[in-house]
């Protein structure tokens, strides 16, 4: 995983930068059963979360992975929720601080969303503790503050919650009642 640790240049700041200067990132739902995309995972997890967090077992759902050309800088992760029923629970989403501002965990959390969906899951939930800036990406995707019934983390951490809605196909034979 020599990519992930690697720093990009940036061109020197003109003041206003136009779309056409926006890096260009890829998100791909990942095969964390491959050995070369776990190591992939755990890296881009130390570097990103540090010792905050516990390196989870990638072995177990579902991992998407964001890539800047050719190298890993963001992931996330989504497995079933142990809290609540039919819902599918945003268990990671990390991106390296040279690419935080470029909506990649926004994109990744859609990436989940799609992936929910096709579950059947009727739901996505998920928390932050002390983490401004994914507790406003979550507010820009849609999800609300929400109180579960048993909370499962600190005295201090937000709750997320987003009802998934099915998505209607274009190709729809039933029509539409007013």
């Amino acid at each position: 995983m020599n990519g992930a640790t690697a720093t990009l240049s940036r061109p020197p700041s003109s003041g206003c930068r136009s779309k056409a200067d926006a890096p260009v990132y890829r998100v791909r739902e990942a095969d964390a059963q491959d050995d070369e995309v776990a190591d992939t995972l755990a890296e881009l997890h130390r570097l990103t979360f540090f010792d905050g967090a516990p390196i989870p077992d990638f072995d177990w759902r579902y991992w998407w992975l964001a890539f800047h050309g050719a190298n890993p800088v963001a992931f996330a992760g989504a497995v079933p929720s142990t809290h609540v029923r039919h819902a599918g629970y945003v268990c990671r989403v990390g991106v390296l601080k040279e690419h935080c501002g470029h909506g990649l965990q926004l994109r990744l959390m859609r990436a989940m969303e799609a992936r929910a969906r096709r579950n059947g899951w009727k739901c996505m939930v998920s928390d932050t503790t002390q983490n401004i800036p994914s507790a406003n990406n979550f507010i820009r995707a849609g999800y609300r503050l929400y109180l579960p019934q048993y909370p499962w983390a600190f005295p201090d951490t937000l709750y997320w919650r987003k009802i998934m809605r099915p998505v209607q196909s274009p190709h729809s034979t039933h029509s539409k009642r007013l």
